[in-house]
């Protein structure tokens, strides 16, 4: 470490030494950074669309502009390029009432990612409240999520691991718009894809993907959940089993498209670079993914030498018939198709996948509702470069398929849709959220600003941004939500983790200015969401017992009972309802493997009953009609008290039964 580095001392550090040092470690690391050169003659470099400032300036910039607002609290917007499009609001709002009164319901619901936590959000829309939680990739105790035997075994059957990192829920399609049957999500830290139920808010399903470490982006084909896709974004061996463990030559990253009903992966295709984002056209023939790294390096200064990387499209049908035809190595049971630059089945005019430059780093890609273009934020480019999909059949040329280019401003990230002709692009550098005319940008020359309607402030550095329905053929336009990485000074101080900031913005039908109505603090790291009209979801409000006919027994009163079925296992099956088990008591022996079954007889919704044994880690939420089993040793001789963990009736706390461990002889 340098001597006159301003962290050497121990003392709290100055923001203005902090952007300093950044720097300084930015200029030492470009230093040495090459200007890119052309791999050949179709590889030309690709300049850094409407960017005034040279690259390093603004890489500097960016960074320098991060660590400022990193420790400096502030109460407007951190940092300027574009603050003098923000449109003025007046005194009197524009936007209809965002609170719902009591007993009132949304109108929208909110599907939120929970990032670190490994769980799904239901937020409602305008108010955003929320509503409940849906453990994914996390055990949960208050839904008995990874305690009783069904989920814990899903979890199990997955991986095993402790937690997960979901990004990118997506909802299940007909004809392009939401069907209200199923939500899918990611797991970034295991590289998993899991589904949720939607007629009982439940995850029913966890796929380990093979081959890969971390799926990142996901998606639904269109128009009718053809596959489901994800994403692998770190580059690894192929197989990764201790081969090749420094030649980073050898590494790949993996597309794959796993069966929504099956939830097994049908093929991969492996690419060059780090794939991220993926998307997919209305018609289920294109899927494009955001990549970065094409100069495939290990750290930062080879990762960001060159001006441009490639987003990959994925013509899926010709992909399948690779497979069919047998064009493919099997690696761990999945059949993986060749789709790098130096494939034979990439080379001639009709290759599988297309490499389209853009400016260095894109973040994402989503496709607009028309299905007409995919646009793809330049992240280290001020630009949004629009993909014409009909083109990528059209075209031999990679080149010809950008319709249009322009900027909107530092650091964009997620772009979202009215509806109505308009896009919305967060600015993370900016802090802002960018409305630009689409069909404007596709007239306007490269790297014009022209099209950008207005801006809107949002506090702090904006990753995804949603509009209503956007993702489908026909959003609903009215309000979007800016899913904020920092909130700073928004919020009473709560300790040095602070909220992430999720903001309610109206934005009419695309004919009115943006409006910020409101402020949300999140948990942690929310990363996406997505919403459905109230209307296309039909939840069961109490379970349906046909649904489970065959795997679990429905314990009525009558014939809850103790069965032993072996030396050293018995099976506990008894009811719950308003105040009491079906049975008062039931007797084991030390060192009893016990299966504990419990139905909730209830037939009235939202009576829940909980089944928790102290000291030996069982906790079952049980809805009305619902049935759940958990397995455990009683390990210990003993009393043990069972009681129900839902304040359920007046007589909550006389709602008991005993677990009676007898000392083994033996």
């Amino acid at each position: 470490m340098a001597a006159d580095d301003p962290s050497e001392s121990g003392d709290a550090l100055d923001p203005a030494d902090v952007v300093e040092r950044h720097e300084r470690q930015l200029e030492d690391l470009l230093a040495d950074v090459d200007e890119p050169t052309p791999r050949g003659d179709e590889d030309t470099t690709l300049e850094l669309a409407g960017l005034e400032l040279g690259r390093r300036d603004f890489v500097k910039a960016g960074a320098a502009t991060g660590a400022m607002a990193g420790l400096a609290g502030c109460s407007g917007n951190l940092v300027g390029g574009g603050g003098n499009t923000t449109t003025a609001k007046s005194s009197e709002s524009g936007a209809p009432d965002h609170k719902v009164a009591p007993g009132e319901h949304d109108e929208y619901y909110g599907f939120w990612s929970g990032g670190q936590s490994g769980e799904i959000r239901i937020v409602g829309i305008p108010s955003m409240r929320e509503l409940m939680r849906i453990p994914v990739f996390n055990r949960e105790a208050s839904r008995g999520y990874g305690f009783d035997d069904q989920t814990a075994e899903l979890l199990a059957e997955s991986g095993g691991y402790t937690w997960g990192d979901n990004h990118h829920p997506v909802l299940s399609e007909t004809d392009g718009d939401y069907d209200g049957e199923y939500l899918w999500v990611n797991d970034k830290a295991n590289g998993r894809i899991a589904r949720v139920n939607l007629k009982y808010f439940e995850t029913d399903a966890i796929t380990d993907v093979p081959n890969v470490q971390a799926i990142h982006g996901c998606a639904v084909q269109s128009p009718d959940t053809g596959y489901i896709f994800g994403n692998g974004e770190f580059r690894t061996p192929l197989p990764n089993d201790g081969r090749d463990l420094d030649d980073p030559g050898e590494y790949t990253s993996l597309f794959s498209a796993v069966d929504p009903e099956s939830m097994e992966t049908q093929w991969q295709v492996e690419v060059d670079g780090n794939l991220d984002i993926v998307d997919t056209d209305k018609d289920g023939r294109w899927a494009i993914a955001s990549a970065y790294n094409d100069e495939e390096g290990v750290v930062v200064s080879e990762m960001t030498r060159d001006d441009r990387d490639y987003v990959k499209a994925f013509d899926v049908p010709a992909i399948e018939e690779a497979v069919e035809a047998g064009e493919y190595e099997e690696v761990n049971g999945v059949p993986i198709v060749d789709g790098t630059r130096d494939s034979d089945l990439n080379r001639g005019d009709d290759p599988i996948v297309r490499y389209i430059p853009t400016p260095k780093s894109p973040h994402c890609v989503e496709v607009g509702p028309d299905g007409d273009y995919a646009f793809v934020a330049g992240k280290l480019s001020p630009t949004v470069t629009m993909i014409d999909i009909a083109a990528l059949e059209e075209s031999s040329d990679p080149e010809d398929v950008v319709a249009g280019r322009p900027k909107v401003g530092l650091g964009p990230l997620h772009t979202t849709f009215d509806g109505n002709g308009h896009a919305y692009t967060s600015l993370f550098i900016d802090s802002q959220c960018a409305k630009w005319d689409i069909e404007a940008a596709v007239e306007a020359d490269t790297g014009s600003s022209e099209p950008v309607v207005e801006k809107q402030d949002v506090h702090y550095n904006p990753g995804h941004i949603q509009a209503l329905e956007a993702m489908t053929v026909d959003p609903d336009g009215e309000w979007l939500v800016s899913l904020n990485k920092l909130s700073k000074d928004r919020f009473l101080p709560v300790g040095p983790i602070h909220p992430d900031n999720d903001q309610l913005i109206y934005i009419g039908q695309g004919d009115t200015e943006m409006e910020l109505v409101a402020d949300h603090p999140a948990y942690p790291e929310p990363h996406d969401c997505v919403f459905a009209h109230r209307d296309k979801l039909d939840p069961a409000t109490t379970w349906d017992r046909a649904d489970y006919e065959g795997e679990k027994e429905y314990v009525t009163k009558e014939n809850s009972r103790v069965e032993r079925t072996g030396e050293r296992s018995v099976e506990v099956k008894t009811s719950s309802m308003r105040s009491e088990y079906g049975l008062k008591d039931f007797t084991v022996k030390e060192g009893d493997e016990v299966t504990l079954t419990v139905t909730n007889i209830e037939g009235v919704r939202d009576v829940i009953h909980g089944v928790a044994v102290p000291e030996h880690d069982v906790h079952l939420a049980i809805a009305p009609q619902d049935t759940r089993e958990a397995t455990f040793t009683a390990d210990e001789p003993g009393v043990y008290w069972v009681y129900c963990t839902y304040f359920c009736s007046a007589l909550h706390l006389e709602m008991r039964s005993r677990m009676l461990v007898e000392p083994r002889d033996d």
